[in-house]
């Protein structure tokens, strides 16, 4: 099995204007004797899920999924975005059975870096492709849409169809083309949460 999450650390990297995440002691075992951790963070911090509520007035929430839509059949594209960091429209596989299509562009690397935040994003077209095709789509970069996008056009294509979006992924060097993907997220009944994602 491989992990594809990023762990959650305190003052991890979060999308600009989310809250922080904080990961600090509330008891200590020279204290207390025992130990406990106060976390904070959004439902968007780390590797995480877009529930369609996220961004459509009446889209669902994760709470609304059965734990099934959660493991993916997943169809895995090793692409190089190009000059402009686009994922294209010709970058998406036609749909053979496979739940979802998860973008391995590399992007993960930058991690912790402020060139993250300057990623590669889903065409428009590339996003109605995915939400015709039937899939959900995972990618390895902070968002699905380019950085500093008012209108967030691919969310809308996808989490208008139903779709749900993973983002943040990470360690998909080198996986094949066909895997069967968990990402569970936390049992909150909201517009995403962050998640434990596992390939086998």
């Amino acid at each position: 099995m491989r992990d594809c999450s990023h762990a959650v650390t305190d003052g991890m990297p979060v999308y600009p204007g989310d809250p922080a995440v904080s990961v600090e002691p509330a008891a200590t075992m020279e204290a207390d004797g025992f130990r406990v951790h106060r976390l904070a963070l959004s439902t968007h911090a780390g590797t995480h899920l877009d529930a369609p509520s996220h961004l459509e007035p009446d889209g669902r929430t994760l709470g609304e999924y059965d734990i099934e839509a959660f493991r993916w059949d997943a169809r895995v594209v090793h692409c190089d975005p190009g000059r402009d960091g686009s994922i294209r429209e010709g970058d998406v596989p036609a749909a053979d059975g496979a739940d979802a299509v998860v973008f391995a562009t590399g992007w993960s690397e930058h991690w912790g870096a402020d060139e993250y935040r300057e990623h590669p994003a889903l065409t428009p077209d590339a996003a109605a492709r995915c939400a015709r095709e039937g899939y959900h789509v995972g990618v390895d970069c902070p968002s699905v849409d380019p950085a500093g996008s008012a209108a967030f056009p691919a969310h809308h294509e996808l989490l208008g169809a139903g779709r749900l979006i993973l983002e943040n992924l990470t360690n998909l060097a080198g996986l094949p083309e066909r895997v069967t993907m968990h990402a569970y997220p936390l049992a909150v009944d909201a517009d995403g949460a962050p998640a434990r994602v596992v390939v086998d």
